[in-house]
């Protein structure tokens, strides 16, 4: 199934014409740092009481000291979605913001 896009007819045929993709990017507000790393993202998250709770050769989990939510990383940064993006933004409003690139 197609991810996004808007089906259009063309010569009575329909086709998908897909949306271009916008890349986003997780910021650290304080310093209008830009998240480039597994690594730089862990070193923000621990000065905010995030320590590592669960990792496998996919993920990396961090939990916050006294608390129950859970943040789940890509161990490949690469692969770092703008779900992973948002879902630490809500964890630390004022503290992380994604914009597009």
């Amino acid at each position: 199934m197609a991810a996004g896009g808007v089906w259009v007819f063309k010569n009575g045929v329909m086709e998908l014409e897909q949306e271009a993709t916008s890349r986003k990017a997780l910021v650290y507000v304080p310093a209008n740092e830009t998240m480039r790393s597994l690594e730089a993202l862990e070193r923000r998250l621990g000065s905010l009481g995030w320590e590592r709770y669960y990792e496998d050769r996919a993920i990396v989990q961090l939990h916050k000291r006294g608390g129950v939510d859970l943040i789940s990383l890509p161990r490949d940064f690469s692969r770092l979605r703008s779900t992973h993006m948002y879902d630490v933004v809500v964890k630390n409003r004022d503290h992380f913001k994604v914009v597009d690139l």
